[in-house]
């Protein structure tokens, strides 16, 4: 049996942290009480990393640690703490990237924020005197972030104890790539493809398409897979136990990179010169799967898809992904209608990238809004929202995801991100408010009951 299926047919939400009223994990022992009395079983978030600049969570100073804006202030360790046999378990067990990203944070710090490849020599090319020597130089500082990654850990262990007792499972998401200005590329350079600067000799993206003439170009460095495969994989296969010690199931980002990226070069403005290269996606899920008794992997599999990502997706029994705000248009093999969506699959009414339904609903043009009433069977916008959801949850995919939004049933200003721009994004957040209605919980629950998505 394809290991999807032991989800057992629920119904979730995507909700990040940062969306909480408090904007931290404080709020979300209340919010799974919520989801519980609402019948939602599957909590969906975003990366938890540590965004470079501004908040988006896709290009962090880590591939492992998490941001400590997303907890309550964490007080400084005591020397009591500091010799605690639990902290120095988990100071053991993490010791792959803590102490490098300790060492990336305090450095960068010390110099206002520089990219590393801008840092003195030694520091930069890792001289292992001149890491020592900080080191000694602040012992505070790096206890400091030791303490920070073990107390988020910690606070995240019991909330997923907490959910877990009530039957929700977390959901996290990982982003395929990784930052160049982040303690990964400066801890190991050797896993990247850099020139002898430690600058990126091509960097990722996606080629031009019916959305963008440019491409887009994102701008991470390529990974050198065949150091990675020299290592057996183990960098990636300690980021992925790494997020399944904290979610219970993991989407990767732009699976398709899997199997092959946009190599573009760096001196590239735009997305236009690039060329695809194959990749071993495949022996790095072989391996993982020989580790793990089953893969809670979820392919992102939106845009244009080969036929050979869709076979590496179906091999692992991976399910992949359906948009219902992509399904409105005339051609009936559209993976995103209704009709064709499949088991092995994760439904939602519209993702963090999206504009909410409402919102995307009223951009429309009339005869699209004809079209959008004709396909849903109704015949008024107070309509559109909830039959777009009902549509989700009536499906056959195993999932369904509903951001909150579109419970509240808000318009674009509660838009979470809109790609290719930096501004007004990963800002919004709810009231407790918007969920003192005792009604709301009770109309979720009646959806979920209606589709059979309240697991036992």
């Amino acid at each position: 049996m394809n290991q999807f299926h032991l989800l057992k047919r629920r119904g979730g939400v995507l909700l990040h942290p940062t969306s909480l009223p408090s904007h931290t994990l404080y709020d979300a022992y209340r919010w799974i009480d919520f989801m519980a009395e609402s019948g939602l079983s599957v909590w969906q978030l975003l990366p938890f990393g540590v965004p470079q600049s501004g908040l988006s969570p896709y290009q962090c100073l880590s591939a492992f640690a998490v941001n400590p804006a997303l907890s309550p202030p964490i007080s400084p360790p005591s020397d009591k703490d500091l010799r605690s046999e639990a902290f120095n378990q988990y100071r053991k067990n993490h010791a792959h990237w803590l102490d490098d990203f300790a060492l990336f944070m305090v450095i960068r710090n010390q110099h206002n924020q520089a990219a590393w490849t801008n840092w003195p020599f030694p520091l930069k090319n890792r001289v292992p005197e001149a890491l020592d020597e900080f080191r000694l130089k602040h012992s505070d500082e790096l206890n400091i972030i030791y303490w920070q990654q073990y107390q988020l850990y910690q606070q995240w262990q019991d909330i997923r104890q907490y959910a877990n007792d009530r039957n929700i499972l977390l959901f996290g998401d990982m982003p395929i790539f990784v930052a160049h200005n982040s303690s990964d590329v400066w801890a190991c350079q050797d896993r990247f493809l850099l020139d002898s600067d430690g600058e990126p000799i091509q960097v990722s993206g996606v080629p031009p398409d019916y959305f963008s003439e440019t491409g887009q170009r994102w701008g991470n460095p390529h990974y050198d897979w065949e150091f990675m495969r020299q290592e057996n994989f183990r960098w990636w296969l300690d980021r992925l136990h790494d997020h399944f010690a904290w979610f219970d199931l993991v989407r990767i980002d732009h699976f398709r990179g899997l199997e092959a990226v946009w190599m573009i070069y760096a001196q590239s403005e735009t997305a236009v010169d690039g060329f695809w290269q194959k990749v071993p996606g495949d022996e790095l899920l072989s391996v993982l799967r020989q580790e793990m008794a089953t893969v809670p992997i979820v392919a992102e599999d939106l845009g244009i898809i080969t036929p050979e990502v869709v076979a590496l997706k179906e091999k692992y029994n991976l399910p992949g992904m359906a948009i219902l705000q992509f399904a409105f248009d005339h051609f009936d093999d559209n993976p995103h209608k209704p009709g064709n969506i499949g088991i092995d699959t994760v439904v939602y009414t519209g993702t963090h990238d999206n504009d909410t339904t409402l919102g995307w609903y009223q951009s429309q043009s009339p005869e699209s809004r004809d079209f959008i009433h004709n396909e849903l069977g109704i015949d008024s916008e107070q309509q559109v929202v909830d039959r777009m959801i009902e549509t989700a949850l009536h499906s056959m995919a195993e999932l369904a995801i509903i951001p909150l939004q579109d419970f509240l049933h808000l318009d674009s200003r509660a838009r979470m991100n809109t790609p290719g721009t930096v501004e007004d994004n990963w800002l919004w957040s709810f009231s407790w408010d918007e969920l003192s209605n005792p009604e709301l919980g009770r109309h979720i629950r009646q959806l979920l009951e209606a589709s059979d998505r309240i697991p036992s």
